[in-house]
């Protein structure tokens, strides 16, 4: 029995950073933070969906979270899993444009 996920949880929100900025402006590639249990497939079809693009390629990769102190207590970040989206030239996402 797997679990159904709606285009809105397979996005969990955006990344924006210096890095995923220079992919934006130089390859057209946004980048997001997606559910663990998310494939391929399943991002494709959600950014598609959510913001009227033609997606041509994605890649993902996990990120470990790391060990943070707070005084003295320590604890470890969660782990996320993040995708890289390439759209079809001349499609962008409105939300990054401001930013």
């Amino acid at each position: 029995m797997g679990l159904t996920l709606t285009p809105y949880d397979i996005i969990k929100a955006p990344l924006i950073t210096e890095k995923s900025t220079l992919l934006r402006e130089k390859n057209n590639q946004y980048v997001f933070y997606v559910h663990p249990s998310a494939n391929k497939i399943q991002i494709r079809d959600a950014v598609q969906t959510v913001f009227k693009v033609t997606v041509e390629k994605v890649r993902v990769s996990y990120v470990k979270g790391k060990m943070k102190r707070m005084g003295a207590h320590a604890g470890p970040r969660p782990d996320r899993k993040k995708a890289v989206v390439t759209l079809k030239k001349g499609d962008k996402i409105a939300v990054f444009e401001g930013v």
